[in-house]
């Protein structure tokens, strides 16, 4: 069927480097790809729809626009003359910002509508009610394309900017090459390099070092090399097609450093290297930052996995459940990832979660051991096996400015906070983070389950910052962006971006919301409240946990866990968990930072576990989730200083919460509720204070909470204003 873009050409851009053309035919939508090595323009060829799932291998668009072809109906059928507006094909837009100025020799203003209600952001461009291009703003990428005659009234045109290096060249790609680590394993590592440049020429390298295979990230990352650096991306051993054994975490800090004495000698380096990373990559980039390498001269790492006994293995003591486990069995199946166990797609989460013992989950779950499985359960406790790859104990050798990036709705988010907490401890100079309202993948959504934040929230100015920043550090461009304000971040409810010289931000005051009750505010229905002074005396509260019947596994979290807003109230109604709820609000109150609670407790178990979570509670009694922490009891003295319980003395529980910037509305309520499990993010304990990988009969535990002026228990809210 044919429409007003029928045979119209789109050129594509990704992340301002032409990569070729669009073309709606008729019957189909073809591509005409951009040679990356030459640049020459190469032939049509058809596009299919993409499978649906995670890709683990080379994508030419970021964009599926065989998909959009399928239904483009439904784009030029819209008038797109309302502020929102609902497409036959059910994807929503909102009217967003505007582009002016001319084109193909007339003065035009593009209309950019945002997608809202979507995981991963398809942006429109029209004019005067016709489309005329596709945008995705994407993370270390971003994918533009637009009629031509038409890129310099789209978001192209932050390209032009004359501080922002040029894209003057080919890609080279040197090939794969084993690069051998001291202790003679050989990492599979392949180079690209811009293609042009003289054989005297020495440029800046970029590196990434990954463990979900260099295919998945090579599409992400190549248009660094047309702007003048090096790409260099390496598997980490054990994967792919690197040598050695898959430990995760341990080898990272040596092997990257190896990797970097070797960029370093080669005759097209300049000596200078930078480093990206997000997830575990960002695990990779921020160990890489502690080797103290004297070529390595910043680091970018987003959404980082933290050190493993403080956020993705042992997160607060615990053994973690499915956020470990998926990555761990979707690492162990081959030297590839299954990214179908990995999703839960293959394999049961719940089920996986039940398995006893635990140490049989591998066997059980995907036929064959796992080494790193097995390799934890040799370390129950903190010791020097953990504490080499503790980025907080090599944090002092740290010598660069790194940039931070995450989410309200980061799984990994502790991850984050503990990087930034040594960062901020030994004052390293350039350090800078940026928050915003996303989950793990940053940058991907306006609209995070029931709740709608503003078409600002994803940033357009997401990958050219990150292309400034290496200019800046690797290429000495004047470029401001060392001067800009060290935080960022959103806050939602506002639906504003804040700065602040500092994060926790300079303008929050930590507020103490105090635990109180007559001894009954188990669930819900109980009597907990929120007072703002501790009281002198109180009833305690009390609650039998059986970790035979956890909390967790109703099926209302999401990839990212406990992180997300889900709706707590299916846990909340159980009378093996506490409430407290504030009064109901006279007005805002907005918070931003990491939360944190101080809790008073006794347990008739020689080890137990205490979850504490905070929530948002509208005025139809829905509780959605804002920040939550956990600690093993046995490490409440510190990870290396394990210490059982004597059952029924009263003990201090310090934690650390997720980090939120948001608004508790004026007539909502805030809530505290205590728990001692969580299955998804947690295998219960047993409450023997055995080793659980011993599998001990697990026992029920009676709690009782203090909270009194002698037992102050309570949780400190990062407020900026409303509450004092």
């Amino acid at each position: 069927m044919s429409n007003y873009l029928t045979d119209q050409v789109f050129n594509t851009y990704f992340s301002g480097v032409y990569n070729g053309k669009i073309v709606f035919r008729k019957g189909k939508a073809v591509m005409c790809e951009v040679d990356r090595k030459t640049r020459a323009q190469l032939k049509e060829h058809p596009l299919k729809i993409r499978d649906p799932g995670r890709s683990g291998g080379i994508l030419i668009t970021m964009v599926d626009y065989a998909k959009i072809f399928s239904e483009l109906e439904a784009y030029t059928g819209c008038e797109w003359n309302e502020d929102r507006v609902k497409l036959s094909n059910n994807k929503e837009y909102s009217r967003y910002i505007t582009f002016s100025g001319e084109a193909l020799g007339k003065q035009v203003t593009v209309q950019l509508w945002a997608q809202r209600k979507s995981a991963g952001c398809i942006d429109i461009l029209t004019v005067d009610g016709k489309v005329v291009g596709f945008s995705n703003p994407g993370r270390i990428c971003s994918e533009v394309t637009v009629l031509e005659g038409y890129e310099g009234v789209s978001p192209l045109a932050k390209f032009e900017d004359p501080l922002l290096s040029r894209v003057e060249y080919g890609v080279n790609h040197l090939g794969n090459i084993f690069v051998p680590c001291k202790d003679g394993v050989k990492l599979a590592t392949e180079v690209f390099l811009p293609q042009g440049i003289g054989l005297d020429d020495k440029v800046p390298a970029i590196v990434v070092r990954t463990c979900y295979g260099k295919e998945r990230d090579i599409d992400r990352c190549w248009h660094w090399v047309t702007r003048g650096y090096a790409f260099v991306i390496q598997d980490v051993r054990g994967r792919s097609d690197s040598g050695g054994i898959l430990e995760p975490f341990h080898h990272e800090r040596e092997d990257a450093d190896d990797l970097f004495n070797w960029i370093a000698a080669q005759p097209w380096s300049n000596g200078n290297i930078g480093m990206w990373g997000a997830s575990y990559l960002g695990y990779t980039t921020t160990a890489a930052a502690t080797a103290g390498n004297p070529h390595l001269k910043t680091a970018i790492s987003e959404v980082n996995v933290g050190s493993p006994f403080y956020d993705t293995a042992r997160k607060g003591g615990v053994i973690c459940s499915w956020p470990l486990l998926c990555w761990t069995l979707a690492q162990s199946v081959s030297n590839r990832v299954d990214y179908d166990v990995f999703a839960g797609v293959s394999i049961n989460p719940l089920k996986a979660v039940r398995v006893r013992p635990i140490t049989d989950i591998p066997q059980k779950i995907i036929d064959c051991p796992s080494g790193p499985w097995d390799l934890w359960a040799q370390h129950y406790h903190y010791d020097d096996f953990w504490r080499h790859s503790d980025n907080t104990a090599h944090a002092e050798n740290i010598q660069i400015p790194m940039l931070i990036m995450s989410g309200w709705f980061d799984g990994d988010a502790l991850g984050v906070q503990e990087t930034w907490r040594f960062l901020t401890k030994l004052d390293k100079p350039g350090r800078r983070i940026v928050l915003g309202p996303w989950p793990h993948g940053l940058n991907a959504w306006r609209d995070c389950m029931d709740l709608e934040f503003g078409d600002n929230a994803v940033d357009y100015d997401f990958d050219t910052r990150i292309i400034r920043w290496f200019d800046l550090y690797l290429k000495g461009v004047k470029n401001g962006e060392d001067q800009k304000p060290r935080a960022t971040y959103y806050v939602t409810g506002e639906n504003q971006w804040r700065s602040s010289s500092d994060w926790l931000p300079t303008e929050a005051k930590l507020v103490n919301l105090y635990l109180f009750s007559k001894g009954h505010a188990n669930s819900l229905n109980g009597d907990g409240i929120i007072v703002l002074k501790a009281p002198e005396e109180s009833d305690t509260d009390s609650y039998v946990y059986d970790p035979e019947f956890p909390c967790g596994g109703e099926g209302d979290g999401t990839d990212d866990g406990l992180v997300c807003p889900y709706h707590c109230n299916s846990r909340q109604i159980r009378g093996d968990v506490l409430v407290y709820d504030s009064p109901t609000l006279e007005n805002d109150v907005a918070i931003a930072g990491p939360l944190y609670t101080e809790l008073y407790a006794a347990s008739s178990a020689p080890d137990t576990d205490f979850y504490v979570r905070v929530s948002d509670v509208d005025e139809k009694g829905v509780a959605r989730n804002i920040s939550f922490g956990l600690l093993r009891a046995e490490f409440r003295r510190g990870w290396d200083k394990p210490e059982l319980l004597t059952p029924g003395k009263v003990e201090k529980y310090e934690m650390e919460m997720y980090f939120n910037a948001m608004v508790f509305s004026k007539g909502h309520r805030i809530r505290v509720d205590i728990s001692s499990s969580e299955l998804m993010e947690a295998f219960p304990n047993t409450n023997t204070g055995v080793n659980p990988y011993e599998d001990p009969k697990p026992v029920k535990a009676t709690q009782t909470i203090y909270h009194s002026e002698r037992y102050p228990s309570h949780v400190k809210l990062p407020v900026l204003y409303g509450l004092e």
